[in-house]
Order: C-alpha cells, then sequence, then structure tokens
C-alpha cells in the first residue's frame, strides 16, 4: 500500500493542467501556432544557406534574431510586470503575423534576398523580446501554483510535439511545393493563438504595491533579487551556459546534413524532427514528474549529459545514428529547460516573475547571438562536426568547476 501511495505522489496524469479552461484555450492555440513556427525554423535556415553557402552568414540570422533579446529582456521584465499579459501576446502574436506574411511574399514572388531575412528575422527577435517571457510568466495565471510546473512541462510538449510534425510537413512541402509556403503556413498559424486569446480570463495574482516608477531602478532591484536567492543565481548561470552552447542545431545541422550525411531538404527536416522526438520525450517525462517538483539533480547533472551527447553526435557519420544522438540530446536538454524554468518561477514572487523570466528568456535565448556565432565559425573554418564537438566541450568545461564550486560552498555554508 505504501508503495502504491509513494508512486502515486511521484507520478502524475502528464495532462492534468489540461483541466483548466483558460489553459487548453491558450494550449490549443499554441499547438497550432508552432506546427508553423518549426515550418519556417526549418525553411529560413536552409534557405538562407541555399542563398549564401555559408554558415557563418547562416549564423548571423541567428545572432541578429536573438540579439534584441540581449538589449532589450530586462526592460521587457518591467513591462509585463506592469501591464497586462493577455494585451501583450494579443499584440506580439499579431505583429509576427504580420512580419512572417511579409517574408512570404517575398519568396513566393522570388524577390527575396538575404538581407530581407536578416531584416525581418531581426524584426521577428524584437518582437519575441517582450512575447516570450510573456508567455512563460504567464503559465502561472492560467494554472495556479500547484500545476505550474506541468503546465510548463505541457507548453513545452507542445513545442516540442510541433518540433516533431513541423520540420517533417516542411521538408516534404519545400520539395515539393516550395519555401514560400512554410512561411505562408507559419503566418496563417499565429491567427490560432490571437483567437484563444479572446477566450481566456487569467486568474487573479496578488503582487505587492511599489512605489518605485523608475525602469533602471526596477530592472536593478529585480538584478539584486536574483542575486540574493541561490536557488534563483545558479540556476540563471546555468542556463546561460546551456542556452549559449547547446541549442545551435539551425546553425549546425543544416550543414551537417548537407556536407557529412550528403541528404536534401526532407532529410534535413526529419533529422529535426528525431531531436523534436527526444525533446517530446523529454517534456512528457517532466510532465508526469511535476508534482515532485523540480530536481536539483536535473540542474546539476544534466547539462554534462547534453555536453557529452553534442560531442559525440559530431563523431557520426551514419544518418539513423545522428538521428537517435539528436533524439538523445533533445530529451535531456528539455528535461534542464523545464526543470530551470519551474525552479525559477516557483522560487519568484508574484511582483518579480516577469523580471525574473525576462532574465531567463535574456539567459536562454539572448545569449543565443554569441553562441551561433560559437557554432559558426567553427563550422565555416573547420566544419559542422568540429562545430558540435566545440559546443559540446565548452559545456563541460564551463560546468564542472561550477558544479565544483557549487559543493564546496554547500560543505563550508
Amino acid at each position: 500500500m505504501n508503495i502504491t501511495n509513494g508512486a502515486k505522489n511521484k507520478f502524475n496524469n502528464p495532462f492534468m493542467s489540461l483541466k483548466h479552461k483558460n489553459f487548453r484555450y491558450y494550449w490549443i492555440g499554441m499547438c497550432v501556432s508552432l506546427i508553423g513556427t518549426w515550418m519556417q525554423n526549418i525553411a529560413q535556415p536552409w534557405l538562407a544557406y541555399t542563398l549564401t553557402n555559408s554558415p557563418f552568414l547562416l549564423s548571423l540570422i541567428g545572432i541578429l534574431q536573438f540579439t534584441p533579446m540581449l538589449i532589450l529582456s530586462l526592460f521587457a521584465g518591467v513591462i509585463i510586470d506592469k501591464s497586462s499579459k493577455k494585451k501583450i501576446l494579443i499584440f506580439t502574436q499579431s505583429a509576427s503575423l504580420i512580419i512572417t506574411l511579409i517574408l512570404a511574399i517575398l519568396v513566393w514572388t522570388g524577390k527575396i534576398q538575404y538581407w530581407h531575412i536578416l531584416v525581418m528575422a531581426t524584426a521577428l527577435g524584437i518582437v519575441n523580446t517582450i512575447d516570450m517571457p510573456s508567455r512563460q510568466s504567464m503559465v502561472i495565471e492560467l494554472v495556479g501554483k500547484e500545476d505550474l510546473m506541468n503546465g510548463i512541462a505541457l507548453n513545452s510538449m507542445a513545442f516540442n510535439l510541433a518540433r516533431i510534425i513541423g520540420p517533417a510537413i516542411a521538408g516534404l512541402v519545400m520539395g515539393y511545393a516550395g519555401i514560400a509556403v512554410c512561411f505562408f503556413v507559419n503566418a496563417i498559424s499565429f491567427a490560432a493563438v490571437v483567437i484563444s486569446l479572446f477566450f481566456i480570463k487569467l486568474k487573479p495574482v496578488e503582487k505587492k504595491p511599489k512605489n518605485n516608477t523608475n525602469v533602471l531602478e526596477e530592472i536593478k532591484d529585480g538584478l539584486k533579487y536574483i542575486y540574493h536567492k541561490d536557488s534563483l543565481l545558479y540556476t540563471v548561470v546555468v542556463l546561460a551556459i546551456v542556452g549559449t552552447f547547446a541549442p545551435n542545431f539551425n546553425v549546425l545541422v543544416p550543414v551537417f546534413a548537407k556536407e557529412i550525411l550528403k541528404q536534401n531538404e526532407a532529410g534535413f527536416g526529419i533529422l529535426m524532427s528525431f531531436m523534436g522526438l527526444g525533446s517530446f520525450l523529454g517534456a512528457m517525462f517532466i510532465a508526469t514528474l511535476s508534482k515532485s517538483g523540480p530536481q536539483k539533480f536535473v540542474i546539476y547533472i544534466v547539462p554534462l549529459i547534453v555536453g557529452i551527447a553534442l560531442i559525440i553526435t559530431g563523431y557520426t557519420n551514419e544518418y539513423l545514428v545522428t538521428g537517435m544522438l539528436l533524439s538523445i540530446t533533445g530529451f535531456f536538454f528539455i528535461t534542464f529547460t523545464s526543470s530551470a524554468n519551474s525552479t525559477l518561477q516557483l522560487n519568484s514572487s508574484n511582483e518579480y516573475r516577469g523580471r525574473v523570466m525576462s532574465i531567463y528568456t535574456l539567459v536562454f535565448s539572448g545569449t543565443t547571438p554569441f553562441g551561433n556565432l560559437y557554432a559558426g565559425l567553427f563550422a565555416e573554418h573547420f566544419n559542422a562536426r568540429v562545430g558540435f564537438v566545440a559546443c559540446g566541450a565548452i559545456i563541460i568545461m564551463l560546468m564542472i568547476p561550477l558544479f565544483i564550486y557549487k559543493r564546496i560552498r554547500k560543505v563550508i555554508s
């Protein structure tokens, strides 16, 4: 009886957050939208690499797309803590629809040039700087604190289910109907989220009144809040390491698929679906354990496993083996990021959550320009194999001393 009760307490229904009507509306809309997003995530780097045949110029798109997050995330956090997240998301999703539609028309008419992709990527980056932390910090208003970790995991499941379906569809669509169709589908899919938001009524959350109206002072206040909470600070530092050097697949995989594995568009899309499958299973794993709360083991050890998986991927020659290793990498990467997200939100008070999640966006996505540049330079001057190995090796090199420091500090204290 005790064993049975223990199992019930440890494992739970991975879809339990869907009992909340508001979250159901939001989640269904996101599922539709994310398939379109992943179709574009596959079409855009393939288009850019086809136009330039340069891994470095390919990495430059990622750099410009994520640089706004690096510069503006701290300001976005203050805006989110003061504003309605629902209204923010209606604006950001509508803006993304318009930007993507312009890009689709340029590709469809044959007028697309490399610089067009750079401009549109930058515009989407600016929009996502507000959109991403708003979506992350709104989950608690949709499901409450008790189901927060499960809600975060379900969001990750939706993202990675789309990562399975979207790339496979994109590969076939690019091969038979043309790249432009992928962009048109994504533009239309943003409407699904906008429509779902009109049916949502957010749960009120209590916030302590603040007299501070100076934006820079509020940013400083949020940074001090993180610095003085060990659980937040350590998670943010590890997230910065993993977020910078692990998710450079948009730079490395298309080059690896084309130059090493000799694959076409469909082969590239299916490779990314392999990774999506692993990521989906990782999110499902976290969802079933959400009642137990975030596990410290995942924050401390899993980044090392991600680094090792990236290194091994760089040494593969077989298409199926590469796909399996990308699945393993995806599984552990999402296991880590979902746990880090939950750790930050569950240890943050309501009045600071927007700023904490803006830091999450900053260190997870805002550092992507550095990671893309790092991976792109290795792929450009050597090859994609070296790019994978270099990304995995630096994660391990940075995590080991950090882990040792954490253990020593724990013993001393």
